[in-house]
């Protein structure tokens, strides 16, 4: 706790309340969209950040690098086209966190080039912040291990597999935090979420010629 920095974390805020909220939204919104209403019967059919925000999963984001928000629930027999919905579904959260990431990116780029960066300096590194923010919650949960949304696209053809589907689902998911742990504290880069953020937000920034 000693080199808790206070003012790094509220920095960090809003780009983690931004791409959470946005993220379960647009899962909710799409689950809607395919047919299904029970994210909107729950009430996640909003940008209401309590409506989305666990505060465990929020907490762990802050101070160590990973979380969760609340999970958006849907009835797949409710889905007009169940085989292709889940997909969108699925794809839907992360996506929207790589647009989020590139509408900031456009923001910042522009603030960094028509006003003086003295002036914008706080909003310049929130902006900034956020985007990276943004972009890690994209590459973060396209990991195909449960319970990430990426795992949907890989083992959701399974489910007609009832008990191979649930045995993964568990182990996997003790897998992925077990490499989340080990990844925390000993600094491993056993998942290269790292090098894909950067490669991510380097490339979309040198796309306007800005490095």
């Amino acid at each position: 706790m000693e080199n808790f920095d206070i003012y790094r974390v509220l920095k960090f805020m809003p780009g983690i309340i931004i791409g959470l909220t946005v993220h379960e939204f647009s899962h909710a919104w799409v689950a809607q969209m395919c047919g299904d209403t029970t994210s909107k019967d729950e009430g996640r059919v909003t940008l209401n950040p309590f409506k989305h925000i666990d505060l465990i999963g929020f907490i762990f984001l802050i101070f160590v690098g990973f979380g969760w928000a609340k999970p958006v629930q849907f009835n797949e027999e409710n889905l007009r086209n169940p085989k292709t919905d889940v997909f969108k579904i699925a794809l839907a959260g992360p996506f929207s966190n790589a647009i989020i990431a590139m509408l900031l990116s456009v923001i910042y780029i522009f603030l960094r080039s028509k006003a003086s960066l003295d002036t914008h300096y706080l909003l310049s590194e929130i902006l900034f912040y956020s985007i990276y923010i943004n972009w890690g919650l994209f590459v973060f949960n396209l990991i195909p291990i449960p319970p990430l949304d990426g795992s949907h696209l890989v083992f959701h053809p399974l489910r007609r597999y009832p008990e191979l589907y649930t045995v993964l689902y568990r182990y996997g998911s003790m897998l992925f935090f077990i490499l989340l742990v080990i990844t925390a504290v000993t600094k491993l880069n056993l998942l290269p979420i790292l090098p894909m953020i950067r490669f991510f937000a380097e490339g979309f920034f040198s796309l306007f010629g800005y490095s």
